[in-house]
């Protein structure tokens, strides 16, 4: 067999953690992949709950789409 045909193992991919920047082995005994920990991964849906983290879109008026809304 020559050397060409031997397959050689690939290096799991490394990722940073989005939230400390901890590098994360990308692989499925990585639990809280992307994040490095459940603490991260806490304190990334917090920001998200909180609204510090946002999907762009157009600007609405406050009065907009509140006619679907019924009043309390």
């Amino acid at each position: 067999m020559s050397e060409s045909n031997q397959q050689v193992p690939k290096k799991p991919r490394s990722v940073s953690c989005p939230t400390c920047g901890k590098p994360v082995v990308w692989e499925p005994a990585s639990s809280w992949r992307p994040f490095c920990s459940e603490r991260c991964k806490l304190i990334d849906i917090g920001a998200w709950a909180s609204e510090a983290y946002r999907v762009a879109g157009p600007e609405l008026d406050p009065g907009e789409g509140s006619e679907d809304v019924p009043p309390l």
